[in-house]
């Protein structure tokens, strides 16, 4: 199951020459629910690439969003990205599970749930 999901997030940097990686502001890891070092899936909106890395915690309130390493070549400064950590669940924990989303502006500042 979909455990959580950084919304529309604008990609503020990329650093081939990195380790590997995405590097996400803490205060939207907080918000998402999303550790450093959970495995997450990178979905450019931009250009429609998608994969699959793992979290480093970015300054508090910094907006960053960046893409490090080999995945610099899946994803550019300026592209528009959902980023999703995946659960495994049982039946009883299903009955009251709801994901953790959370919408991000173009700055990547947390804003409301759009009405749906």
């Amino acid at each position: 199951m979909m455990k959580s999901k950084i919304h529309r997030a604008t990609v503020t940097e990329s650093n081939l020459h990195y380790e590997g990686s995405i590097t996400i502001d803490e205060a939207l890891l907080e918000k998402a629910q999303i550790l450093p070092y959970e495995k997450v899936a990178i979905y450019n909106i931009t250009n429609g690439e998608r994969f699959t890395t793992y979290v480093i915690k970015g300054e508090r309130d910094s907006g960053t969003i960046c893409i490090n390493g080999a995945a610099a070549h899946k994803a550019r400064k300026g592209d528009m990205i959902i980023i999703v950590a995946y659960g495994l669940y049982d039946e009883k924990e299903l009955q009251s599970f709801k994901p953790h989303k959370v919408y991000v502006d173009e700055k990547n500042r947390i804003k409301p749930r759009p009405s749906q």
